[in-house]
């Protein structure tokens, strides 16, 4: 075994999350600085409804995440499993499964979206006055996903094999063309939000480029072979069951953001969409580093539960955990602190810095909780079951958000858009804890005896294929 991939069971816990997930909060920050970056240029040089233009599209932007999440965490939590059982030629398999379902993913469901778009943003709550802002932005992006799905979707696998730094490099030069090209198509040649599609495009191109270079480099531990890429039903099976959490979680967040914009148009109009836009990007850029936790802690927990090391998995997720409440708590400070003044880098427009400061403050009332939450929901994408990591993730945003989303602003307008999501952030957190002891107790009675798992204990699990030939489901 590879020395890279033989760390991930020897060395000290915190040490290994520390170096993994360091790389990537590095990089899930600078992917979301261009995205910030973006924004400002456009609200700025462009103006208010540009800026609502580009806001209005994030329902689709969910989507297309949603599908790249879909293969990339399925894939890297799979390959994470089979390097940890010593099976490096099945986790070349599954590299090759995911780079053909990347292909046919990009190809179907672009197609179908640029096929839909105006009835979409119609839909999502778009007036005439920021549709052509929508459509010149999102119509770019989507005839070129395939870059996204392919740099996004498969550095996943470079951080499994245990090449975080290399995953977190693909994300800088992503970020940094991107930034770079910003700077050229918007403000000198004046090309406004089809300049920041264009930058964002051949930005992607070429993190994807890199990513295919690398597993064709004797630097790889797995390699990408045209033999693996024709279509196996149950390593697909696998890749898409472990997957499906956060792709539904992101499809259920379009749903959501859909509802938002919705909402927010008919309370507040488009200087409302905006302000929401712009906090969106705010609070995800603080949510990021929890992200990169994430992606750190999975390789690790999916390894050592792989290799039947147990307590190493329980005390990479107490580690995680205690990480990513950190980082929320001081995002939450931040937050309450100077909304007013990080709404003003992006806009001057009075109206939306006024409503956002006021939104703001409520949307993120449960913000410090929210670290615990995520971590929590991908211990089970990481030891491959994806049954119960969908349920968490379609927690939230379904089964509560949804329904607070459709009856609050009937009473409170805006301020019931505002806090339907601190409501389903705090009651979310609540099940998933509950969920979460009885799986960490198991782990813990399993860490001496180093058994596998049986019938009656662990639940949900991916085909006795896809994982491990000793295990029942």
């Amino acid at each position: 075994m590879e020395e890279a991939t033989r760390r991930l069971g020897e060395e000290k816990v915190s040490r290994l999350l520390w170096q993994f997930s360091l790389p990537s909060i590095i990089g899930t920050l600078a992917s979301s600085v261009y995205i910030i970056i973006d924004r400002i240029f456009v609200g700025q040089v462009v103006g208010a409804d540009a800026l609502a233009g580009m806001s209005i599209t994030m329902p689709i932007s969910f989507i297309i995440l949603a599908f790249g999440l879909l293969v990339g965490v399925g894939t890297g939590a799979l390959v994470s499993i089979r390097l940890g059982q010593g099976k490096k030629e099945e986790a070349e398999h599954i590299l090759g499964q995911a780079f053909s379902l990347v292909l046919i993913i990009s190809v179907i469901v672009s197609g179908l979206l640029l096929y839909f778009l105006d009835p979409l943003l119609i839909l999502f709550g778009a007036s005439p006055a920021i549709i052509p802002y929508a459509r010149d932005f999102i119509g770019i992006i989507l005839f070129a996903s395939f870059f996204q799905y392919t740099g996004f979707g498969l550095s996943n696998v470079i951080r499994a094999e245990g090449n975080p730094k290399k995953a977190m490099y693909v994300v800088l030069i992503n970020a940094g063309t991107n930034i770079v090209l910003d700077v050229f198509f918007i403000l000198l040649f004046g090309w406004g939000v089809r300049g920041a599609a264009i930058a964002t495009v051949i930005s992607q191109g070429v993190s994807a480029v890199i990513v295919l270079m690398h597993f064709r480099s004797p630097r790889s531990t797995l390699k990408l072979k045209f033999a693996n890429m024709r279509l196996r039903t149950d390593l697909i099976w696998g890749i898409v069951s472990i997957g499906m959490a956060p792709f539904a979680m992101q499809l259920a967040a379009s749903v959501v953001n859909s509802l938002f914009n919705q909402n927010l148009a008919h309370y507040g109009g488009d200087p409302a969409i905006g302000a929401f836009g712009v906090i969106g990007a705010i609070a995800n850029f603080l949510i990021l580093p929890v992200i990169g936790v994430n992606m750190g802690a999975q390789p690790i927990i999916g390894f050592n539960y792989g290799a039947r090391r147990y307590d190493r998995v329980v005390e990479t997720l107490k580690d995680a955990i205690i990480a990513a409440t950190i980082i929320t708590t001081a995002g939450f400070a931040l937050l309450e602190l100077f909304p007013h003044q990080m709404l003003a880098v992006f806009t001057n427009d009075t109206s939306i810095i006024e409503i956002g400061t006021h939104g703001m403050r409520l949307l993120i009332l449960m913000f410090p909780v929210v670290g615990f939450q995520i971590v929590g929901g991908n211990l089970f994408q990481a030891i491959g079951k994806g049954r119960l990591a969908l349920l968490l993730a379609l927690l939230r945003q379904v089964v509560i958000l949804i329904p607070a989303l459709m009856i609050l602003p009937r009473f409170w307008q805006l301020n019931g858009i505002w806090i339907s999501a601190p409501i389903a952030d705090g009651l979310a957190t609540v099940i998933t804890l509950l969920i979460l002891l009885p799986e960490i107790r198991w782990l813990r009675s399993q860490s001496d005896g180093g058994k596998s798992p049986d019938e009656g204990s662990v639940p949900n699990q991916v085909p006795t294929s896809v994982l491990s030939p000793e295990r029942k489901t």
